[in-house]
């Protein structure tokens, strides 16, 4: 599924792939997550998209072939492809070993094509290695659990936690935090109480919407939800030296708000991409913990509809795309 122009429907496409350099892979996509991220490439509110473009960076795949300097993966292995897939290595952040903030990064399905199709290209340096289980549950781990994980760590050691905007990225950020024992206060869009319920049985202690005050005093507070003004709100929800964190890539504009919401030295802050230290972190502790993800399955020609229930907020949990090759492929007979 092809975006030829921001702002336009995606199209459905045939396009070569060339065989794999030196260091990358082809691969046999399984499943796709769809991520907020694909609706703001899509409607244009990133720069520098570049077009034709295939998103998609929650792809779940398996290795067909490998270009000549690729080691440790072989055909039929399984792996995942995440949103930073490529890092210069030299400048002044990748020798510090913050790659995530790379000055010359690729990302997957921005930057480079992604995993909106049925084969793609990847650099296997970046590539993450998958366990067997359903693709459709793997893919929301490869970056709304990606994300949800580096937001948490940012967030520091909080008993009470506030999650704003109950997705792909909360549901699964929820597991984790009740399972560490944190307390988790979710807050949805207003009136959204399937959200809400849903929250609850996944062992939210208060559910409410986000213009609601929670009933205690949030140790930090996670914003998911693409909404600037929700820094103010999240800021009146925070104790004094508690924390709110960004998690998206894209945001509309904060509104001005008084500086007493900031002063107790609160603080604001955003992560920015991952590592793949990140990612091997993150798939261990998924598979520890055995995190569930909920999944709506599309089907690959139905990108477009998925983008739009997540649009509406209608989706519980995280939607994904399956490839009608995907049975082939994880039986390791496809070819290229």
């Amino acid at each position: 599924m092809r975006l030829t122009a921001p702002g336009t429907p995606l199209e459905l496409a045939d396009v070569a792939l060339a065989a794999p350099r030196e260091h990358e892979v082809l691969l046999g996509v399984e499943a796709c997550g769809v991520c907020r991220t694909d609706l703001h490439v899509r409607d244009g509110e990133l720069p520098g998209i570049r077009c034709p473009l295939t998103p998609g960076h929650e792809v779940v795949a398996r290795v067909l072939d490998a270009g000549r300097a690729v080691e440790g993966l072989r055909p039929g292995d399984r792996v995942g492809v995440p949103w930073l897939g490529h890092t210069c290595g030299e400048c002044a952040y990748c020798r510090r070993g913050e790659e995530n903030l790379c000055v010359a990064a690729g990302f997957t399905g921005y930057t480079l094509d992604g995993g909106y199709a049925e084969r793609m290209l990847a650099d296997a340096r970046y590539c993450l290695p998958l366990p067997e289980g359903p693709a459709a549950e793997l893919a929301p781990l490869l970056c709304a659990g990606l994300i949800g994980y580096r937001a948490y760590r940012a967030a520091g050691d909080a008993a009470n936690l506030g999650l704003y905007g109950f997705g792909a990225a909360a549901h699964l950020l929820a597991q984790v935090a009740r399972h560490e024992g944190r307390r988790v206060f979710a807050f949805t869009r207003p009136g959204d109480l399937a959200a809400q319920r849903f929250a609850r049985e996944l062992g939210a202690m208060w559910a409410a919407g986000s213009d609601e005050t929670p009933p205690e005093p949030l140790d930090a507070a996670i914003l998911f939800a693409p909404v600037g003004a929700l820094i103010p709100t999240a800021l009146a929800a925070v104790r004094p030296g508690g924390r709110v964190v960004c998690a998206g890539i894209h945001m509309s504009d904060v509104p001005a708000f008084p500086y007493r919401l900031l002063w107790g030295e609160r603080h604001v802050a955003s992560v920015a991409n991952l590592t793949r230290r990140d990612g091997h972190e993150f798939l261990a502790l998924a598979a520890r913990l055995k995190l569930r993800a909920r999944v709506e399955r599309f089907a690959l020609a139905d990108a477009e509809r998925a983008l739009e229930r997540l649009r509406s907020g209608a989706l519980a949990g995280a939607a994904v795309l399956e490839m009608p090759a995907a049975a082939s492929v994880a039986g390791g007979a496809a070819r290229p």
